[in-house]
């Protein structure tokens, strides 16, 4: 049967997924077991990535972002949705409280990212595990003989690991691909794997296997900081060791006192195990293969004090076998490129087939880009090199007084300076966004930009996962170029070690950046790029930009 054919109904497919499902079955038929697709936003991957997952008898769908697992679930009744721990209400812990219904659970915070699935007790002297009555077994769920009340998350996660095709986050999928392969070993084959937003799976990868040290961690393991050099991957390496060491201590010693034998704190063990089985796989990973780590530098905060310290892997394709196992691979994403995603992967790209959208179904006069070379910023830019770009942000916004809009820059530091240095009538419609704000969540901030015919959000860190749609922005400014931070130990080991990287992470940032008010056919918005390192940036990178930007950025056919 054409894979065409496999289209999800209701839905119709458009022209431009016509050609792409065509170049896909193509590519199947060649004998290709792995392809990247590179399509811009408004092509519609999430039902091409259906379509090549209903081809199939099996199937995983992974995404990065929360929106899109949603947008999946509408679209798709065939995939089974796996959410985390947080989304629901602990049974026991309800049952406990007497609260009545889990959305009120919920809402107080009783979720089973809080509850325990498994808790000790000490009967007649000897301690004992005992499984939360509601949780049931995979087998069970496997069978459809597990009781009715059964834990709403484990019900879910089963329900999705034996049904033919599932959706997962990259957090969850990875979890339970490195850490229950064994436990799950019957459920995990699939003749087929779609991964969304591909070109953030080497950041999900690398939080399974760097680790942060926090301040606060060393203090509570009581290991002084200057006992160590936090620049030095060794001493960094042997304070990990002793933070594991000292959870561990503190579990025995825990699980000895008088007071745990009369009323066992389990809920404190189960933390203080979470803690030592981190410290303890990093441990393990750094050792199996130290010359693949780095130590970035430590950040402080205000005071001095050690906020954190990370050690991170500067390949992470010695990982993705892990990951990585399905018969047949679709990586999908608005921005990337094929040859510096294999590489970083560690994919053979002779047998890793590339199908790049010809162009955007968005008109080009709806997302223009302008350049305006105010001035080149760099880590030596001038004090007048900065101003000079906050007073052409200035006049953008005076430009467009009666609209919303986005300024996009590098860092924090960059955000609080412009700001500073607006003009009084302009600062008064930026807020600036971020994860954290002050005591808001992101969510509120863009809640109330919305709210603000006049707003301008201001950030270092929306250059993607937020869509502006609408009247939302009508102008998004580049402020800088967002070159990955080169004083970073890891940034220059991954440049060393792969060149095209430090170039390719930089150029889908900014295109990532570039979608960000501009989501469907009838949208429109201007963007403006001030710095004029874009230039040799764009230059450099030209076999690196997908076609479908080629029309805005004057790039010949």
């Amino acid at each position: 049967m054409p894979l065409l054919e496999h289209f999800p109904p209701p839905f119709a497919p458009r022209q431009i997924q016509r050609e792409i499902l065509g170049e896909i079955e193509s590519c199947l038929e060649s004998g290709y077991k792995k392809i990247v697709l590179c399509a811009p936003t408004g092509v519609g991957k999430s039902l091409v990535g259906l379509t090549v997952s209903r081809r199939f008898g099996s199937s995983f769908t992974v995404t990065a972002s929360k929106h899109l697992q949603d947008q999946y679930v509408r679209d798709a009744a065939f995939l089974k949705p796996v959410k985390g721990k947080q989304n629901f209400a602990c049974l026991k812990m309800m049952e406990e409280d007497g609260v009545a219904g889990p959305k009120r659970a919920v809402a107080e915070g009783l979720t089973c990212e809080k509850g325990q699935c498994q808790e000790r007790r000490t009967v007649a002297g000897k301690e004992t595990v005992e499984v939360c009555k509601f949780k049931p077994s995979i087998s069970q769920v496997a069978e459809g003989s597990h009781d009715q009340n059964a834990c709403y998350y484990y019900l879910q996660k089963y329900e999705a690991l034996t049904a033919p095709h599932s959706l997962w986050n990259y957090h969850a999928f990875f979890q339970v691909m490195r850490y229950n392969k064994k436990l799950f070993a019957d459920y995990l084959q699939r003749e087929a794997a779609v991964f969304d937003e591909a070109h953030k799976i080497e950041d999900q990868i690398i939080q399974f296997v760097g680790f942060d040290v926090l301040g606060w961690q060393a203090a509570e393991c009581n290991l002084p900081e200057e006992r160590y050099d936090l620049g030095d991957l060794d001493s960094v390496a042997q304070l990990i060791d002793d933070i594991a060491y000292s959870y561990a201590r503190q579990i025995r010693d825990l699980k000895e006192s008088p007071g745990f034998g009369r009323n066992p704190d389990y809920d404190a063990l189960a933390k203080l195990e979470h803690k030592h089985g981190r410290a303890f796989q990093a441990k393990l990973d750094i050792a199996s293969d130290r010359g693949n780590f780095v130590v970035n530098k430590p950040l402080r905060g205000m005071d001095g004090r050690l906020k954190s310290v990370s050690v991170r892997p500067v390949d992470v394709s010695k990982f993705t076998g892990e990951f990585f196992e399905a018969q047949h691979q679709l990586f999908m994403s608005a921005t990337i490129d094929a040859a510096s995603f294999c590489e970083n992967m560690g994919l053979d790209a002779d047998k890793v087939a590339f199908v790049d959208a010809p162009k955007s179904p968005f008109p080009a006069e709806n997302r223009s880009v302008e350049m305006l070379n105010v001035r080149q910023l760099s880590y030596g830019s001038t004090e007048q090199d900065e101003l000079a770009v906050i007073a052409e942000i200035d006049r953008i916004l005076g430009l467009h007084s009666g609209e919303r809009g986005l300024v996009l820059t590098s860092s924090v530091y960059r955000c609080r300076k412009i700001l500073e240095n607006l003009s009084p009538e302009n600062a008064r419609r930026v807020r600036i966004c971020h994860s954290s704000n002050s005591g808001k969540t992101q969510d509120e901030v863009l809640s109330e930009h919305g709210a603000d015919p006049q707003g301008v959000l201001l950030s270092s860190s929306l250059w993607e996962g937020v869509d502006l749609k609408g009247g939302l922005s009508r102008f998004q400014v580049i402020a800088k170029v967002p070159y990955p931070n080169y004083t970073e130990a890891r940034t220059k080991a991954k440049m060393a070690r792969f060149p095209s990287w430090y170039t390719s992470q930089t150029v889908t940032k900014l295109l990532q950046g570039f979608g960000r008010s501009v989501r469907s056919e009838d949208d429109w918005a201007k963007t403006y790029v001030l710095d004029g390192a874009v230039r040799h940036l764009l230059f450099k990178a030209e076999g690196m930009i997908p076609r479908a930007y080629h029309d805005v950025l004057g790039i010949d056919p």
